[in-house]
């Protein structure tokens, strides 16, 4: 892969954008192009680099932009080509081309509302395990890099958040732990009809329950609602911030294992 290429993908992980590099791994006979000629195809169907052009680019392309739809991570494909083929690609007889495609930029990602005791632990304990995390506060003296040097920090309004570079996905696993309830539910009514894996929320079940409650009232989806973990994290006895933060990753992690969390929680507790 050249210098360009990569600076484009370095570019395109850093900003979140999705994209498959497919890259020529092994070639028989002849092919449009040898070992290591990369490209990168974006989920607008955009690219950059080749792998040889014609038909074959195009069926490569193909697979990405399926692969970037349906989550997958990597890939192999290969493709014989008839001398004919091979001709009308620019070789000179028949060959076989194999491909490796690997997604790239979108990953699981940890989002926590809240930058405060709590919050701050579970962006460490996330990032320590090795997920991407954005922590979001409505003030600047919390969420920012200093305070929170795991993953990344944004600080704005709430109802600008997504404007400000906060993204969502069925790779996102979001925890709701502002400064109070009212912040709380302004989080949740928020979040309603948006994608995600997980969604969690700290608090007694008696707060939890006034919360839905209040939401419920005020038009928020029941269906939405019914998928909000709550009390977030594991029933472990958790205390400290810290121990808290391990509970809610532990809930995390089983979550994306694909764990009965109710039976889970009905044996701890």
């Amino acid at each position: 892969m050249d210098r360009a290429l990569l600076r484009q993908l370095t570019e395109a992980v850093d900003s979140g954008r999705e994209a498959v590099l497919c890259t020529v791994v092994d070639e028989r006979g002849s092919t449009p192009r040898g070992r290591g000629a990369a490209m990168l195809v974006f989920s607008d169907g955009s690219i950059r680099g080749t792998v040889g052009g014609g038909g074959f680019e195009y069926r490569v392309m193909e697979r990405a932009l399926a692969m970037l739809e349906k989550g997958t991570n990597a890939e192999i494909y290969r493709e014989e080509f008839s001398a004919t083929e091979a001709a009308l690609e620019g070789g000179a007889c028949g060959g076989e081309a194999t491909i490796f495609l690997e997604r790239y930029g979108r990953e699981d990602e940890v989002l926590i509302f809240g930058a405060g005791h709590v919050g701050r632990a579970l962006a460490k304990v996330a990032d320590t395990i090795g997920m991407r995390v954005t922590t979001w506060d409505e003030r600047s003296e919390f969420a920012n890099p200093e305070n929170i040097p795991w993953g990344r920090t944004v600080a704005c309004p709430l109802d600008r958040i997504f404007e400000c570079g906060v993204t969502l996905s069925p790779l996102t696993y979001v925890v709701v732990v502002t400064r109070g309830h009212q912040l709380d539910a302004d989080v949740v009514r928020l979040l309603d009809g948006k994608e995600y894996a997980y969604i969690g929320l700290i608090g007694s079940r008696r707060k939890v329950a006034f919360v839905r409650d209040r939401l419920l009232k005020a038009g928020v989806s029941e269906a939405h609602l019914d998928r909000v973990s709550q009390p977030v994290g594991l029933p472990i006895k958790a205390e400290t911030p810290e121990e808290i933060a391990v509970s809610i990753m532990a809930e995390i992690i089983a979550a994306r294992r694909g764990a009965d969390l109710r039976k889970l929680r009905e044996t701890l507790d």
